[in-house]
């Protein structure tokens, strides 16, 4: 296939572009430079959509952002960044000659609160169901956070790649391992911390996080929740790392 990314150039457009070059599909990226193998957004909304298969939508401003204070101005940019990326690819494949037969937009990568105490599958009511893929890069973010969920899904890029090549695939899919859903954070720290051959000792306070991230971003990191991929299991799809450890070691490799 023909394969055209928004936000093609983050991790995990890069590891979803690997995964389907390996494949035999060809990819375009829209970003904010061109180049090789890119356009930018400004030349999708003057040219119009490439001659393309499938259309996959990655791009957005990462909430969690340490470096950006939490107030109107960032809230803004989070969402144009995402909902403004979307309406431009959304218009060009309404316009398009030959639209794509395939349209796959992660609605919001990185992590999902509705509720502290629920299970939510993707047939559960109400609210989006984002995919989780943040995983705790640094090792000074990795250090124990009370009562954190976690998980790193290297499998997203899979299954992205799986709903745009099995054409039966629609709806929402969770991006989430169906192993021990609600992992807390102490726990993906100590398996991060074996994988990486180091100790995990010290917690961050929860005042800290708070410090860091504002209380709206840090109730994300420090309030959990239990997200199961009923549909993406039943939809054909294998997990590659459908347990933890195994998943963090393959990263940190």
């Amino acid at each position: 296939m023909r394969v055209v990314v928004g936000g093609g150039t983050g991790f995990v457009g890069r590891a979803l572009t690997q995964l389907l070059r390996s494949r035999g599909h060809q990819v375009t990226h829209v970003s904010r430079r061109g180049g090789k193998d890119r356009i930018t957004w400004e030349e999708l909304s003057r040219s119009g959509l490439p001659l393309c298969d499938a259309v996959v939508n990655l791009a957005g401003e990462n909430v969690l952002n340490p470096f950006r204070r939490w107030g109107d101005a960032f809230c803004r940019e989070v969402i144009s960044s995402r909902v403004e990326t979307t309406k431009t690819l959304a218009k060009a494949i309404a316009a398009a000659e030959q639209p794509p037969r395939a349209w796959v937009l992660i609605t919001g990568v990185g992590y999902y609160r509705p509720s502290p105490t629920a299970e939510y599958t993707e047939d559960s009511p109400g609210g989006d169901f984002d995919f989780f893929s943040r995983l705790v890069s640094s090792w000074e973010a990795a250090a124990l956070i009370p009562g954190s969920p976690a998980r790193g899904v290297v499998d997203l890029s899979g299954i992205v790649c799986h709903a745009l090549e099995k054409e039966s695939v629609r709806g929402i899919l969770n991006g989430v391992a169906p192993s021990s859903p609600g992992t807390s954070n102490g726990t993906f720290a100590r398996e991060l911390a074996a994988a990486l051959g180091r100790p995990a000792l010290v917690p961050v306070p929860a005042w800290a996080v708070r410090a860091v991230f504002g209380a709206e971003r840090a109730a994300m990191l420090l309030e959990g929740q239990r997200v199961l991929p009923k549909r993406t299991l039943e939809s054909g799809y294998h997990f590659i790392f459908p347990e933890l450890p195994g998943a963090l070691k393959d990263i940190v490799a």
